[in-house]
């Protein structure tokens, strides 16, 4: 293995680090500026969805430098174990959690 070689591994392991870290900082923005979490509820044109997949690489940069919402993907919270996600897109509001009694 030449120096090259070496260098080029090096470099790739280093930015394929650098992507799971700019993804994980990503998903905790999500979670803390938005509320997503993997149990999140949004509503879209006032439907219930159960958040199934947030699209981080969606998320635009603002003037102010903060991100805007991405887009996300759910099922209908009254189907959620028989519906294939569907692409929500990013006007949604997160919905509050329902009383519990």
């Amino acid at each position: 293995m030449d120096y090259g070689d070496s260098v080029q591994k090096v470099l790739l392991r280093k930015i394929r680090k650098t992507e799971q870290d700019l993804l994980q900082l990503k998903l905790d923005y999500c979670r803390f500026i938005f509320g997503l979490t993997h149990r999140a509820t949004v509503l879209v044109d006032g439907q219930r969805y159960l958040v199934r997949s947030v699209d981080v690489d969606s998320m635009v940069t603002l003037e102010d430098g903060g991100f805007g919402k991405p887009a996300v993907a759910g099922v209908p919270a009254e189907a959620e174990n028989t519906s294939e996600p569907i692409n929500l897109g990013a006007d949604w509001t997160l919905a509050q959690s329902p009383a519990v009694k």
